[in-house]
This record gives C-alpha cells, structure tokens and sequence, in this order.
C-alpha cells in the first residue's frame, strides 16, 4: 500500500469543500484525491498508479473532468 498524504481530520475538511462544489461523493472519492496526490507527488505515469488507489484510467477521467470543469477551476 503507497504511503497517504490526507489525515483524517484533513479529509473531513477537504470532503465538505468537494462536496460544496458538487463533486460526486461517490464510495472512492477518497482514494481517488489520494492516487492524484500521488500520482503529482512521485511523477509517474497515470497507468503506473498503485492498484491500492483504484483503477487508474476511472481515476484519470475524474481528474481529467475536474480539471476542465468550471466548478473546480473557478
């Protein structure tokens, strides 16, 4: 399992701002901010992400979608 960057109590922060900008609050959503942390951190290639964060290629889309959104880019 990778090394996680969020605290719980630093999730349960995060989670409210997410959810305030109406990202889906969808079971992983989690693991999904972690694999983008980690994947911003170490460099690596979107498939070379850890299974531990989910599928890598679901993971994209959802990075790739917040970051052309209007809500998340402001």
């Amino acid at each position: 399992m990778p090394r996680l960057m969020l605290s719980d109590e630093f999730w349960s922060k995060l989670e409210k701002i997410l959810l305030q900008e109406a990202i889906d609050n969808k079971h992983n959503l989690r693991m999904t901010v972690e694999g983008i942390l980690y994947r911003m951190r170490v460099g690596c290639p979107w498939r070379d992400l850890p299974k531990a964060f989910g599928c890598w290629n679901s993971i994209y889309k959802r990075f790739n979608a917040w970051s052309s959104s209007s809500v998340v880019s402001g």
